[in-house]
C-alpha cells in the first residue's frame, strides 16, 4: 500500500494545548528523527493537570472509530509507543489495538505513566494497574520510573535504592515480558541516573548531570526518542544517552529563557542539536 512506504509510529497519548508534554512534545520530535507519527488521542486538554484549572475532554468513546479507519487504511506502523491512559477501558482498547497493528517486526514501547515520588496517581485504581501490567507484557521497551517499578511488580517503594537494586528490579520488570528496560530519572549525587537492562545483555547505566527541577513532558520527550531510535535500529544504550543529554539540554535552556516549571521544557531552541 503507498501509505506505508514511509516509518510509522503510531502513538498513543493525550494531546495537549499548553504546557509542553504528551502528543504536542512527541510529534514534533518523532517527526524530527525521520519516522512518520500518527497520534492516536486519548484525551484532549487545554493544559496539563499540574496547571490549577484546565479543561479535559476524554476520548475513550471515540478511539474505536478512529482505530477502525486506520483499520480500512491498512495502515501498518514501525512502532507503537503508548504514554498516559486515563482508564481501565482505555488500557484495553490499547491492548487490542497492540495485538492487531503490532506486526513481527513492529517495536512496541510502553512508557507505564502510573505514578511517580513514590505514589500512584490518584486515578490510578489497583484494577488499572494489574491492566498496565498485562500491556507491559505485550511491549519491546518499556520506560518506567522507580515508582512505576514497584507498582509494575506488586511492591512497595524503595525510598533510597542503590543502583545495584533498581538494576535488579530492572531485569524483574524485564521478566514481565519485554526485551528491554530503562529506569528512568534516578538522581545521584547530583546526577540523574537512567538504569537500562536489555534481555541477553545484562544491565547498562547512564548518568547525566542534574540541571535544574522537575519538568512536565520530560519523560514524553525520553519515550519519544527511544521509540523513534528503535524504530531507526539505534542500540539502546546509545539513544539512552541521546535522550538523557537532550533533555538536560532542553532544560538548561528553559532555565537560561526563564521558563516556568510548569510551562515544560523549551525544546524548540534546542530540537536543531536532535540527530
Amino acid at each position: 500500500m503507498p501509505h506505508n512506504r514511509q516509518k510509522k509510529i503510531a502513538l498513543v497519548n493525550d494531546y495537549t494545548g499548553f504546557g509542553r508534554c504528551s502528543v504536542a512534545v512527541q510529534l514534533p520530535i518523532i517527526s524530527h528523527l525521520g519516522v512518520q507519527c500518527c497520534p492516536l488521542p486519548t484525551a484532549v486538554l487545554s493544559n496539563h493537570t499540574m496547571f490549577d484549572s484546565f479543561s479535559i475532554q476524554d476520548f475513550t468513546a471515540h478511539m474505536d472509530a478512529h482505530i477502525a479507519e486506520w483499520r480500512k487504511l491498512d495502515l501498518q506502523f514501525a512502532g507503537i509507543c503508548t504514554g498516559f491512559l486515563g482508564s481501565a477501558d482505555q488500557i484495553a482498547i490499547v491492548d487490542g489495538f497492540i495485538r492487531e497493528f503490532a506486526g513481527p517486526d513492529t517495536t512496541v514501547v510502553v512508557d507505564p505513566v502510573m505514578g511517580d515520588y513514590g505514589r500512584p496517581y490518584a486515578t490510578y485504581t489497583p484494577e488499572m494497574c494489574a491492566r498496565m501490567g498485562e500491556l507491559v507484557a505485550r511491549a519491546d521497551i518499556v520506560t518506567p520510573n522507580l515508582t512505576e517499578a514497584c507498582i509494575l511488580l506488586g511492591e512497595p517503594y524503595r525510598t533510597g535504592a542503590t543502583l545495584a537494586e533498581v538494576e535488579e528490579l530492572a531485569e524483574r520488570v524485564a521478566a514481565m515480558g519485554p526485551a528491554r528496560v530503562v529506569i528512568t530519572g534516578n538522581v545521584r549525587d547530583g546526577q540523574v541516573v537512567n538504569v537500562g537492562y536489555e534481555r541477553g545483555r545484562g544491565t547498562f547505566t547512564v548518568a547525566t548531570p542534574q540541571c535544574g527541577g522537575d519538568r512536565s513532558g520530560t519523560g514524553d520527550v525520553f519515550a519519544a526518542i527511544i521509540a523513534a531510535d528503535a524504530v531507526n535500529g539505534v542500540p539502546l544504550p546509545t539513544s539512552v544517552e541521546k535522550a538523557a543529554a537532550f533533555i538536560g539540554r532542553c532544560i538548561e535552556r528553559s532555565a537560561q529563557l526563564g521558563i516556568p516549571i510548569t510551562d515544560g521544557v523549551a525544546f524548540e531552541e534546542v530540537i536543531r542539536e536532535l540527530d
